[in-house]
């Protein structure tokens, strides 16, 4: 080798084959000292003569100054989701439907691989060189964080030859479990805040509008789709495109292998199962895809999945805690919700130290007892819950949890009324908590949405005597606020811009943000949109409330009883003299129109739109939008991080739309 830029051009080579070797093969040729050494030898050669650099050099994966926000980027082919199945039964249905499309008796032959628990993204190679990458955002449009994934080492920035003109792999980015621990405890050492769980921390390094800060923490991917291809084949098989993108260059998870029948997915389900723990990366099912190309491209597509492929989660996660005490919460409405304060243990990808336990009686029918030793578990791997107690770690002495006669917070008496689960507190605005909420509660994003007005500002403008009602919200001054702890006065100037945007509402916002008891967004929107204004439904009775559709006999007294209340009367008259306003809306029927006669279930959270938007366009077409799940439930929009509700729709057999698939039913 003569010459610098020879030097420099054996040198990036070399370490592209033993990324490759490392990342890929999981065959090092080298220690990491020798690589450090290879890297360090081509940063001073580029640094000694710039013209030195290319787009493809190892050197290159950060480079420039953070940028303003990102890029939207429309997917040329769609990045859809996969359904689920949660048990052997739906496996079983979603072979037998596969078999029926194809008209074939002969056991199918699955491509079976670990479901990551990332971010998924769609990255394009053209020439070779790496051009873009994409989230998947809603499946139609993503976000460019091509800057961001460059950073990962794992990825490569030039693809190995014979590489095709242009290539979009589809895979997932995440964060290994030793490197998030390890981001953790440094984290923890420098007084930082810690991430909850490997993929809350992927997400977040991904998004980073710093490329550096992406750089400094230790992501990884693994492909196994594919978006286009130009100047080669596609692949006739899965199996063939795990071995084309392995072939140039781009990791593919070591545990896909081919099976046969629903029998052969089983038996790969059971056994990584059984290794899921010891796995290096956080995984919470397995995905199973028809092997063959020409099947997959019979089988086709549903609005939002392919009828190819199908995720087998796993079962919620499990583990034993010891519960310190069980206290008392008190809500917005009084209610005194049971809490177990746990030992923090690790379970579903994330620290859990509190559960509820909902009322007294759930809290007698498990027998809960500070001492405890218990098993819990995140159920639909969202809400964590106690499943039982272990009788047999019982302390001595531990005794059995009775409920308060007084509110622990303001010593009022606690009312319990026959027939009901819940107790609540007699105090009202007069207690602390249920002051606080209620604010929290008037200030929340499907509410006012008061940006900035969080649980330790109204705390302690609370605690100060400062506000009592909503209404004295918008009387707050600069001074006041810039007064509080850890505000200051540019804190205080856009809280009070919230505040000032936040005056010009609707009236089914308004209406949630009240707090009515058992009044939340859907039964809130019917209201709006049956009286269409405040003051016709204020001079409702009872019983012309009930006429609304799906406002039942308890809802309705609850809002006759709350507008014949001297103190909410005033309370509103108040917010309207702070300049509080809501536009009348047009009493509609919705019987005739095109979604008439359906009900929707919204869950998770949508990303193109709010869900309160969601619901008055399917109400605007003549839909009902219910809170609960159950066998009249015609659709149920899932959006990420969707939970029981999603999981209740699947056990029914009711069809499950993404948010893409919400649009084009609307569309």
């Amino acid at each position: 080798m003569t010459g610098p830029a020879a030097r420099a051009a054996w040198l990036r080579e070399q370490l592209a084959l033993h990324d490759y070797r490392y990342y890929v093969l999981d065959d090092p040729q080298v220690p990491d000292a020798e690589y450090d050494r290879l890297m360090r030898e081509l940063r001073q050669l580029e640094a000694a003569d710039p013209q030195l650099v290319t787009a493809d050099s190892p050197t290159q994966r950060v480079a420039g100054s953070p940028g303003a926000a990102f890029r939207a980027v429309a997917h040329t082919v769609p990045m859809l989701s996969l359904d689920n199945v949660f048990n052997e039964e739906e496996l079983r249905a979603f072979d037998r439907r596969a078999h029926e499309r194809l008209g074939e008796d002969a056991p199918l032959t699955y491509v079976a691989e670990p479901k990551l628990d990332g971010l998924a993204v769609a990255v394009t190679w053209r020439d070779g060189l790496l051009e873009r990458a994409a989230t998947r955002g809603d499946g139609s449009t993503g976000e460019d964080v091509t800057a961001n994934v460059r950073t990962i080492r794992s990825l490569p920035q030039r693809l190995r030859a014979p590489a095709p003109a242009l290539l979009e792999a589809r895979g997932e980015v995440f964060m290994p479990l030793a490197g998030f621990e390890r981001m953790n405890r440094e984290a923890r050492e420098r007084g930082e805040k810690v991430f909850v769980n490997p993929r809350n921390a992927a997400a977040g390094s991904l998004r980073q509008l710093d490329a550096r800060i992406s750089a400094a923490r230790p992501l990884a991917a693994l492909f196994y789709g594919l978006g286009r291809i130009e100047g080669l084949a596609a692949p006739d098989s899965q199996q063939g495109l795990l071995a084309l993108l392995r072939s140039v260059g781009l990791p593919v998870s070591k545990e896909a292998r081919a099976v046969q029948g629903v029998e052969g997915c089983l038996e790969y389900y059971r056994d990584l199962g059984a290794r899921r723990s010891a796995l290096p990366y956080q995984i919470d099912g397995v995905v199973y895809k028809i092997d063959r190309r020409s099947e997959q491209e019979r089988l086709g597509f549903l609005s939002r999945a392919p009828r190819w492929a199908v995720a087998h989660k796993f079962p919620a996660d499990e583990a034993l805690s010891v519960v310190r005490e069980v206290e008392f919460q008190v809500g917005r409405t009084g209610t005194l919700t049971p809490v177990a304060r746990l030992e923090p243990v690790f379970v579903g990808g994330v620290t859990v130290s509190n559960v509820t336990l909902h009322n007294i009686d759930e809290v007698h029918r498990k027998d809960v007892r500070s001492g405890d030793t218990v098993i819990v578990r995140r159920a639909g791997d969202v809400i964590p819950e106690i499943v039982a107690v272990v009788i047999e770690r019982r302390p001595p002495g531990a005794a059995p949890v009775t409920l308060p006669q007084c509110c622990p917070v303001c010593g009022s008496v606690v009312l319990r009324v026959e027939g009901e689960a819940a107790a609540r507190c007699t105090g009202g605005f007069t207690c602390r908590a249920q002051r606080q909420e209620a604010l929290l509660h008037f200030a929340s994003r499907r509410a006012l949405d008061i940006e900035g007005l969080g649980d330790k500002v109204v705390e302690q403008l609370v605690e100060r005597n400062e506000v009592a009602s909503p209404a004295d919200l918008y009387r707050l001054s600069a001074a006041q606020l810039a007064a509080l702890p850890r505000m200051g006065e540019k804190s205080a100037a856009n809280l009070l811009a919230a505040l000032e945007r936040s005056k010009h509402t609707t009236l089914p916002r308004l209406l949630f943000g009240l707090g009515i008891r058992d009044v939340g967004e859907v039964t809130a929107l019917a209201l709006a949109r049956h009286f269409g204004s405040l003051e016709a439904l204020m001079a409702a009775d009872e019983d012309s409330i009930q006429r609304v559709p799906d406002v039942g006999p308890v809802v309705a007294a609850h809002v006759a009883a709350f507008f014949a209340s001297a103190a909410h009367r005033t309370g509103i008259r108040a917010l309207q003299e702070a300049g509080v306003t809501w536009p009348d809306m047009v009493p509609q029927a919705a019987a005739d129109g095109v979604l008439a006669g359906r009900t929707f279930v919204i869950t998770g959270t949508l990303t193109g739109m709010t869900r309160e938007q969601a619901q008055q366009a399917l109400v605007a077409r003549g839909a009902r939008v219910s809170n609960s799940v159950s066998k009249k439930t015609s659709y149920v929009v899932a959006g990420s991080d969707a939970g029981l509700k999603l999981a209740k729709a699947q056990e029914l057999g009711i069809p499950v739309l993404d948010e893409q698939g919400l649009r084009d039913l609307l569309r």
